[in-house]
């Protein structure tokens, strides 16, 4: 299927990487910002006298804004031009990172951590849509590449950073230092960063299209998070998401209807768009099931303080971070499907490795399975992510871009949920009434290999696709 793209804006190399530098700085300070307040809770919920799930909300807050905005600020950069919109995204995220390090109390934090995250979406919604527009299509890949690896080294440097920062400083660092970067990330995007090529005809903004996308995913969200702590047989959960299933119905009926709709359903006709975003989906549902289950095994069987489980959590997504741009490179040469089925099977085979730990696991043993699976990470994520954006016109690229970012959180979302449960299931078969906290070791691991068994069957699934999926590239 040929490239719907249409030739990218003609700018000398070295202002090409200035753009990429400026927009990297941005996605990175959004990805950081994603984790580097988690290592914080305790020292907030000390410092402001509140409770623990109160003090959640500062994470939650950020997260859920972030998400359910996504599609129309996306959707508003290609009505309107990326560029600007980036930039006001950028200057609201630096503005609220400097009201978070003043807040008076935890209330004002978490509303300012939201507002924070109406920023950060801009800035993660349309930085690979503006890199797109940037770099031509022979370059596609390895652009991709790089801004997939400051995604994934924002996500893996969050806790360390934030830690490196709380052992200098009081937690009001973690925003401050947001301050100067932002600063200069937007006198860069002011002057490198060409505007965005737009449709002479007007184009209409389907707010109610808006609307509805806001009420699906906060719904969702919080229905999976009021599912993981209280059960999702629990009437809160369930009337969550039973909203966000009613709303989600209804924006499908509402996009159908419309002639400027916020997301074209006929888009999703392309196989490369369509199993290029439900990969992603069930790629990063691996991903984060397995961030959230290896901290158990290290901690409760292996033994390591947590200074030592945060640095071996880092393997995968740093070597991932390092392997992106190679693979982007390559995936322009040799096809993205290819890239992206190489990919799925080193992960594979990392999972199945993964799944043999045990108590007698050494440092190394640990390192080097985990060091497949992301090198099997970096391998598929700039293809699929550049196939994706390879398979809508100029005109969506933005929206095509959102779409991605969205397939990420949603990822997130339910490889918590689902990957957790499994993990639990487990470990009750084993040890009937015990809580996964307080589990004995064996059946720590039991759960440990049982779920990431599951994970190698989940990307065997993600292959099988990908092996029917239409076209080369």
């Amino acid at each position: 299927m040929p490239d719907l793209q249409a030739k990218p804006q003609t700018l000398a190399a070295s202002r090409k990487w200035l753009v990429m530098f400026s927009i990297g700085l941005g996605v990175f300070m959004s990805t950081l910002d994603v984790g580097i307040i988690n290592v914080a809770l305790p020292t907030l919920v000390q410092y402001f006298q509140t409770s623990f799930p109160r003090a959640q909300w500062a994470v939650l807050g950020y997260q859920l804004i972030s998400s359910s905005l996504v599609l129309g600020a996306t959707r508003l950069g290609d009505i309107w031009g990326k560029k600007y919109l980036y930039l006001g995204g950028l200057v609201l995220f630096t503005l609220s990172s400097l009201l978070c390090g003043m807040a008076p109390s935890i209330d004002w934090l978490i509303g300012f951590r939201a507002l924070q995250g109406l920023g950060a979406l801009f800035l993660s919604g349309l930085g690979l849509a503006i890199i797109t527009e940037v770099f031509p299509s022979s370059e596609r890949g390895r652009a991709v590449g790089i801004i997939g690896s400051v995604v994934s080294l924002g996500i893996a440097l969050g806790p360390s950073v934030g830690g490196l920062l709380l052992g200098w400083a009081d937690w009001r660092i973690l925003f401050f230092i947001n301050v100067p970067l932002g600063l200069i990330a937007s006198f860069l995007i002011a002057s490198v960063v060409p505007p965005s090529e737009r449709k002479k005809e007007k184009q209409h903004f389907d707010l109610l299209g808006a609307l509805l996308t806001l009420v699906t995913l906060s719904n969702f969200a919080l229905g999976m998070t009021y599912g993981q702590s209280e059960g999702f047989g629990s009437g809160s959960a369930l009337s969550l998401l039973l909203l966000a299933a009613i709303a989600l119905l209804s924006f499908l009926l509402v996009e159908a209807l419309l002639e400027e709709p916020l997301l074209e359903l006929q888009m999703f006709r392309n196989p490369r768009l369509s199993i290029g975003l439900l990969n992603g989906w069930l790629v990063f549902i691996v991903l984060t099931g397995g961030l959230l289950i290896t901290p158990f095994f290290l901690e409760r069987v292996k033994q390591y303080p947590t200074s030592k489980v945060g640095l071996l959590l880092a393997v995968s997504p740093v070597v991932s971070g390092l392997i992106a741009p190679l693979a982007g490179t390559l995936s322009d040469r040799f096809g993205s499907r290819t890239m992206c089925l190489i990919g799925l099977g080193v992960m594979i085979g990392g999972c199945l490795g993964i799944s043999t730990l045990d108590a007698q696991t050494t440092e190394q043993d640990y390192v080097l399975r985990y060091l497949v699976f992301g090198t099997g990470l970096g391998l598929f994520r700039s293809p699929n992510d550049s196939t994706v954006m390879g398979a809508v016109p100029r005109e969506r690229l933005g929206i095509a871009s959102g779409l991605l970012s969205l397939s990420r959180t949603l990822g997130v979302n339910v490889g918590v949920s689902v990957i957790g449960a499994v993990f639990g299931a487990l470990i009750a078969n084993l040890a009937p009434g015990t809580d996964v906290a307080v589990a004995p070791p064996e059946a720590v691991v039991a759960g440990f290999q049982g779920s990431y068994r599951l994970a190698a069957l989940i990307l065997c699934g993600a292959a099988v696709m990908t092996t029917l999926r239409f076209g080369r590239v």
